[in-house]
C-alpha cells in the first residue's frame, strides 16, 4: 500500500466536488472536453491506485475492441490489459459513488440524459499503446461521455504514454495529456478521436463511460 505522503500534493484544479463538477460542465459546454490536472480527490486517487496494485495479474484481461458478439482482441489496435470495476471493494464503491455525483450534476447542468456508467482499470506495460479511435460512433448514441483518471506519480513527457485528443478526423497534431497522478479528462465520446502513445514504463489509469443504454460487462470498448 502507498501512504498519502508518498505522492505530491495535487493542488492543480482540485477543489470541492460541486465546484469541480461545475468547471467540467463549463469546459464541456464550451469545447466538448475537459482536462483538469490534480482534480481527482487525493484520498480517492490513492485508494484507487492501491487497489489497482493489489489486483492479481489474473484479474486483468487482454483488452479488445467492440461489444457483445462483435468483441475481439486486436493487438494491432491496442495492447493494454483491463479489469472492470464492479464496486466489490471500498475503493471501487467510492469511485462509483463519486462518478454518480458527477453524472447527476452534468444531467442537471447539461441535460445529457446519462443513466448508467461503466469503468475499468487499465494497465499499459512498457511498449503498450492504443491506436487512434473513437469511443462511440456518431448516431449510435450508446457512450455519451468518456472519463479518464490517471494514477502515475512523477510522470513526464519522456515516459511517453500520453493521451492525444484530436478535435476531428483531419487534426494531425492533437492535444497531448501527460497521464500524471490525479489528472481527470472528460470528453464527448463520439466527437473526439484519440489515441494512447506507447508508454516507456508501467502506466495506470481508469477509463469510464457514461451511457444512455444498459452497460454490458466483460465486453469492452476502448480504455484510455
Amino acid at each position: 500500500m502507498v501512504a498519502l505522503n508518498q505522492f505530491p500534493s495535487m493542488d492543480g484544479d482540485r477543489t470541492n466536488d460541486e465546484t469541480l463538477f461545475g468547471l467540467i460542465a463549463q469546459d464541456i459546454e464550451k469545447q466538448g472536453y475537459s482536462i483538469r490536472h490534480g482534480a481527482l480527490p487525493e484520498g480517492l486517487a490513492i485508494d484507487l491506485y492501491n487497489q489497482q496494485q493489489v489486483l492479481a495479474a489474473e484479474n486483468f484481461k487482454k483488452a479488445g475492441i467492440g461489444r457483445g458478439d462483435d468483441y475481439l482482441e486486436n493487438e494491432f489496435v491496442r495492447t493494454d490489459a483491463i479489469c472492470w470495476i464492479n464496486g466489490e471493494t471500498n475503493a471501487g464503491k467510492d469511485w462509483l459513488s463519486w462518478t454518480a455525483g458527477l453524472q447527476s450534476f452534468l444531467n442537471r447542468r447539461l441535460f445529457l440524459g446519462l443513466f448508467s456508467f461503466e469503468s475499468h482499470f487499465a494497465h499499459y506495460s512498457p511498449g503498450d499503446y492504443y491506436k487512434r479511435h473513437y469511443d462511440a460512433f456518431r448516431g449510435e448514441a450508446n457512450r455519451v461521455l468518456s472519463v479518464v483518471a490517471y494514477f502515475n506519480s512523477g510522470w513526464t513527457a519522456a515516459d511517453g504514454g500520453e493521451l492525444v485528443l484530436y478535435k476531428d478526423d483531419h487534426d494531425r497534431e492533437g492535444t497531448k495529456v501527460i497521464p500524471l497522478f490525479g489528472t481527470l479528462v472528460t470528453f464527448l465520446s463520439e466527437e473526439f478521436p484519440h489515441e494512447v502513445l506507447a508508454a516507456k514504463r508501467d502506466r495506470h489509469s481508469i477509463a469510464g463511460w457514461f451511457r444512455v443504454n444498459t452497460s454490458v460487462f466483460d465486453r469492452v470498448d476502448p480504455p484510455l
